[in-house]
């Protein structure tokens, strides 16, 4: 994706490079080589879901692996063989392609932009499959690979991914799928019966960090404290390492813990005035550093409370309240509900599940 693109891109964040523009990977040399293994013994699967947390590179190696395609399509080729990594040198014809998105064969489904509530679509759409499908089938065909991107699979439909499906099971010869997924769970049985998997964990704090430094200015010109702060809190995310070091987000995430560390006590007047700075389509990033840092409390005191023994009932109480959370967000999202209303319910919702 070029940078003078008019509209925002679902499959990337912020002003951080886009995945495809990203050619260092950290932290997943042994998925890199299973793919680089299958492909040398030419047992590339047809179809992969590259699963794992939101930001951890899923995006970042599916564009890597079709660059090094691009750049070698024949498995059998010396330089396949004796390749020690799918890495492309920037200055190869692949590698430049990619960055600026001049591909014949190379197809991305990601949400799209809609134009009148200038905002991306909650779901990639039956007609964004349709379009693809129709420029797969009319392909350059000059015997090299055809690629489909989804990015991401969790944004389909059931009508989407039921048009995606026929494509996977009728495709013209050498043809590539890789479904990035933070949630694999959540496509539909029958695609997943039909890929392969490939699960990328969490990055290492060092790793995150490493991976923010090499996206250049502003990110690498952040204060040191800040990128390891940053890092230690992202969970492994580089996605979630760049939101809390935007706009005061480390600031504005210890904000939220403490709040979140008062519980089963709310103080809700610190909730009002949170929810109060939440609120209006221009404060999205500090909206998703709050659902994110919910995410990582309810994660933080399930663990917990399972190593000191807690009672399935106990902990089953803050399952069913992340449950609740997430399908209040949902639906807030997709109807345009208040985002005040949410932020107090789920401090509402946390207090009674710290309270049994």
């Amino acid at each position: 994706m070029s940078r003078d693109e008019a509209n925002p891109k679902s499959d990337r964040y912020d002003d951080a490079p886009h995945p495809r523009e990203t050619l260092a990977l950290f932290g997943h040399v042994e998925a890199e080589r299973e793919l680089l293994d299958a492909y040398r013994r030419n047992k590339m699967a047809q179809a992969w879901i590259i699963g794992g947390p939101e930001g951890v590179g899923k995006a970042t190696l599916a564009w890597r692996l079709a660059r090094f395609l691009l750049a070698h399509p024949e498995p059998s080729a010396a330089s396949v063989q004796s390749a020690e990594s799918l890495a492309v040198p920037e200055d190869h014809p692949a590698a430049r392609r990619i960055a600026s998105m001049a591909l014949a064969d190379i197809f991305l489904l990601r949400r799209a932009w809609n134009e009148k509530t200038k905002k991306h679509f909650t779901e990639i759409r039956i007609e964004d499959v349709r379009k693809v499908i129709q420029a797969f089938h009319q392909a350059s065909g000059t015997g090299g690979w055809r690629i489909a991107i989804v990015d991401c699979a969790d944004d389909l439909n059931r009508a989407s991914a039921n048009a995606l499906l026929k494509l996977i099971e009728e495709p013209p010869e050498r043809s590539l799928f890789l479904l990035v997924a933070h949630q694999p769970g959540r496509i539909m049985p029958t695609i997943r019966s039909r890929c392969r998997k490939l699960m990328l964990g969490p990055l290492s704090p060092e790793d995150t960090i490493a991976a923010v430094k090499n996206l250049g200015a502003p990110w690498s010109d952040a204060p040191e404290s800040d990128v390891i702060v940053a890092a230690a809190r992202a969970e492994g995310s580089v996605r979630e390492a760049l939101r809390l070091l935007g706009d005061d987000g480390v600031a504005f995430d210890a904000v939220v813990q403490k709040l979140f560390d008062r519980l089963p006590q709310v103080d809700w007047l610190g909730a009002h005035m949170l929810a109060d700075k939440l609120t209006g389509r221009d404060n999205e990033a500090a909206y998703e550093t709050f659902m994110r840092a919910t995410q990582r409390h309810l994660d933080s005191r399930v663990r917990a409370l399972a190593g000191a023994g807690a009672s399935p009932i106990k902990l089953a109480g803050y399952a069913s309240a992340w449950d609740e959370i997430r399908d209040a967000a949902r639906e807030t999202e997709v109807f345009n509900f208040d985002k005040r209303a949410l932020v107090l319910g789920v401090f509402d919702r946390l207090a009674k599940a710290e309270g049994g």
